[in-house]
């Protein structure tokens, strides 16, 4: 998939705790940015239909 480039401003310290996860991981600053921004945009997805959760009957426990 081809990448778009945007500028986004950074805190410093935000910043600077990227630069270590990515020192840490041996990726570069930008790969950890890319997946915390993939990551903040699948929590923010909206779905248009309701999930469909299965049920469950509630199981009587036997008498002692």
């Amino acid at each position: 998939m081809p990448l778009k480039r945007r500028t986004v401003y950074i805190d410093e310290a935000d910043l600077t705790l990227i630069r270590q996860a990515a020192d840490r991981r041996g990726i570069s600053s930008a790969e950890v940015i890319r997946e915390g921004i993939h990551l903040a945009a699948l929590t923010n997805r909206s779905w248009d239909d309701p999930l469909d959760w299965p049920t469950f009957e509630p199981v009587a426990k036997p008498h002692q």
